[in-house]
């Protein structure tokens, strides 16, 4: 059985138009939101085996703030520009080459392809995936290779207006 948890990455700032969307950084909300999801995720024992995200800077800050707040070690954190704008087929397809030797892989990215992988692999509808939501799938396989439609059970879904 393999595990996988897909983290859309922290509240990102609209204030400089100038920005493009690749470089917009958190908010106030997304800063203030982010370590209360990740020490929920470190409390509830979501540690992975590999952690992927996305280069942009709002999903990278989400990551470094993860990654440190689960202690993990710095090869494990791994930064892929595919992840940035991934279709859900995408990313699906980036998972599936993923190694065997990883139980559990976590994502941090982006909607609407996080949001669409996570109805592809478990046919459950979530209301919607807001900004620092985790979604935690128990996965029917034994390779990730085998990823596949409907393979998987939603786990938990979480998400920082849950806890106001």
């Amino acid at each position: 059985m393999k595990k996988l948890t897909l983290i859309r990455h922290a509240k990102s700032s609209w204030d400089n138009p100038d920005l493009d969307d690749f470089h917009r950084p958190l908010n106030k909300r997304g800063k203030r939101d982010l370590p209360a999801m990740a020490q929920r995720v470190r409390d509830l024992g979501l540690l992975p085996d590999r952690l992927l995200s996305s280069g942009a800077v709002r999903a990278l800050d989400t990551a470094e703030v993860l990654a440190d707040t689960l202690e993990l070690d710095g090869d494990k954190l791994l930064v892929l520009s595919e992840l940035y704008g991934a279709s859900y087929q995408s990313l699906l397809r980036l998972l599936q080459q993923q190694s065997d030797d990883w139980k559990h892989l976590m994502v941090i990215g982006h909607n609407p392809g996080l949001e669409d992988l996570g109805y592809y692999l478990t046919h459950e509808r979530l209301p919607k995936f807001p900004t620092a939501a985790v979604l935690h799938i128990g996965l029917k396989i034994t390779r990730w290779c085998e990823l596949a439609e409907s393979c998987g059970t939603v786990r938990l879904f979480d998400f920082p207006k849950l806890h106001k």
